[in-house]
């Protein structure tokens, strides 16, 4: 029987139970891997194990989350993997494509490059900068390039300061765009901002599995709110998907190199012309939850059926 490890950091997450529910019904031995607890030895011979297990001696790796934490650890992790990866063990998703995911800044550009659309974009490192990009876009978002679930989100609207995770407390007096800017250039060192599409309050996240679209939902905002995520209030609702969305969903996901993904997209204002769909970013390590609430689609199952292909 084959020996897989399921990479994450929570053993009651709904994606990974169901990955190793997945795993046992096709005949696969399922081992949960935290690698905050990894250790490594270099010499004389390069080992790595994480508590009682040795990876070299599995089969294949599954990534659901390698962990947040300092630039130290998160790179160790990440390195462990491209080592074992180099060694010939199969990483899904590979170290390359959750990197590139995650790195908003990158993947922007790598979709940019592909001819992929989406929305104008600016990356820079002063204020100055960051002040003539708010006043081209008028509505812009500024986000984390390493951000996740909506967290640490800002929205400036012709001058006006909106948080996607804390409120502005009424009666207190308003944060100007330059002093959140300020404020988030000395905490990122650069500033990623994007144009804010006009949108009937809902995006789409698409779940793609070997480079076919397997289920779709909207993600709703909920009342008073700008941000779609589930994580945030948000709630889904079945999505069926036009043959345009399909088609940049899956290419997207093959541009980064994932094979699987969560693509958000976001319709875009409705005129009286048919506006075309806006990719706005890809999720290397998903959860699978709210397309199998909403549809009943596991992609867990998918998963373990396109690892097992492989192996």
């Amino acid at each position: 029987m084959k020996k897989i490890g399921i990479v994450g950091t929570d053993p009651g997450d709904w994606t990974a139970k169901a990955l190793f529910r997945a795993a046992k019904e096709n005949k696969l031995s399922p081992h949960f891997i935290d690698l905050r607890a990894a250790e490594a030895w270099i010499a004389p011979t390069p080992f790595f194990k994480v508590e009682k297990t040795c990876l070299a001696e599995l089969d294949a790796i599954l990534v659901r989350d390698v962990g947040a934490g300092t630039l130290e650890g998160v790179s160790f992790r990440f390195d462990l993997l491209r080592e074992l990866e180099a060694e010939g063990l199969p990483v899904v998703n590979s170290p390359a494509a959750i990197q590139n995911a995650a790195n908003k800044y990158h993947a922007s550009y790598l979709l940019a490059k592909a001819g992929l659309p989406i929305p104008k974009t600016r990356a820079v490192q002063s204020v100055e900068a960051g002040l003539k990009a708010l006043f081209e876009f008028q509505d812009a978002i500024i986000k984390p390039v390493f951000g996740y679930k909506g967290k640490g989100i800002v929205r400036v609207k012709a001058g006006e300061v909106f948080f996607s995770d804390r409120e502005i407390k009424p009666g207190k007096k308003p944060i100007s765009p330059e002093k959140v800017l300020k404020e988030l250039l000395e905490k990122g060192g650069m500033l990623y901002i994007q144009e804010f599409i006009e949108n009937p309050g809902r995006d789409i996240r698409v779940f793609v599995v070997n480079g076919q679209a397997v289920g779709a939902i909207y993600r709703r905002a909920p009342p008073g709110s700008w941000i779609n995520n589930l994580s945030q209030g948000g709630k889904a609702d079945r999505c069926l998907l036009s043959r345009e969305e399909k088609t940049i969903a899956e290419k997207a996901a093959s541009v980064l190199g994932a094979a699987f993904a969560g693509v958000d997209l976001i319709e875009g204002k409705k005129t009286e012309k048919k506006s075309q769909p806006i990719l706005l970013e890809v999720n290397g390590t998903p959860s699978g939850k709210g397309i199998y609430e909403t549809w009943g689609i596991n992609p867990a199952e998918k998963i373990i059926k396109y690892l097992v292909g492989i192996l």
